[in-house]
């Protein structure tokens, strides 16, 4: 059961912890001289210091997401950013369970899917993040993580409409190795099935799954031919502005197949 057609292409760009001011005003200037397909969400991520930079730089076709932010209301939490100042500060989305966050950060599946929560309860969309080591894939076992992954998301959110999954193989990021079209989309599909069997089939039918993990400008479009691929978390690629229009514009390769 596939995205049904109404569900639009989505691509994020994570910027994780690079760029100045300086050199996010010339990423800016790309995406905004870009050419993109008017059928596909856009969103980018900026580190936090420069969030107020782009999205008063930004054209409005691109919304802005946050890469984290803390599990509830502000408050004595040094380093913390809440959904409560992301949301007052123009932010629409929010990236969580990014494997960085996981494996080098220390984040429990428990504390992202608490996370989640509460920016969904503040109106935030949630780019939720998923995805095994090499060890574990190399030991048959990727399904069992991802979806124990998928599942503390479960635990804690009731409303699944304002959630985009994100895949990502923790092997294939940053690494130049990619997950094959036939491996993304085996992962996809599992994903998919597993929303349907677990929490509706509505659910299964409208949540965008989107794959990361080294995507760039000469494999998105392949990517974007597999059935239950709806779009992309794109990393280094999503630093140089036309590069990162590419794969946005990789909604052509999609809507060719469904033709």
């Amino acid at each position: 059961m596939p995205c049904r057609s109404s569900c639009r292409f989505f691509v994020g760009g994570n910027w994780k912890c690079n760029g100045t001011v300086e050199s996010l005003k010339k990423l800016v200037d790309e995406l905004n001289s870009a050419k993109l397909e008017e059928d596909v969400d856009i969103v980018v991520s900026p580190p936090y210091l420069y969030i107020s930079q782009v999205l008063g730089s930004l054209t409005k076709r691109i919304e802005v997401a946050a890469q984290n932010c803390w599990t509830g209301k502000g408050g004595a939490f040094t380093g913390e950013i809440s959904a409560d100042q992301l949301v007052d500060g123009g932010v629409k989305w929010v990236i969580q369970g990014h494997s960085e966050r996981r494996h080098v950060i220390g984040e429990t599946d428990a504390m992202i899917g608490q996370k989640s929560a509460y920016a969904l309860s503040k109106n935030l969309g949630v780019i939720a993040c998923v995805g095994e080591k090499l060890e574990d894939r190399e030991a048959n076992r990727t399904t069992d993580v991802v979806f124990e992954q998928l599942q503390a998301y479960a635990d804690a959110v009731s409303d699944w409409s304002n959630i985009v999954v994100a895949y990502e193989p923790v092997w294939a990021i940053g690494t130049g190795k990619v997950a094959s079209p036939q491996q993304a989309q085996e992962v996809h599909a599992a994903i998919r099935q597993w929303l349907k069997e677990k929490i509706s089939p509505e659910v299964s039918s409208k949540t965008r799954i989107i794959y990361g993990g080294s995507v760039n400008g000469a494999n998105s479009a392949e990517l974007a031919t597999q059935e239950d691929i709806d779009g992309f978390l794109v990393g280094g690629a999503a630093l140089k502005g036309l590069e990162f229009a590419t794969i946005c514009n990789a909604v052509t390769a999609k809507k060719a197949v469904a033709a």
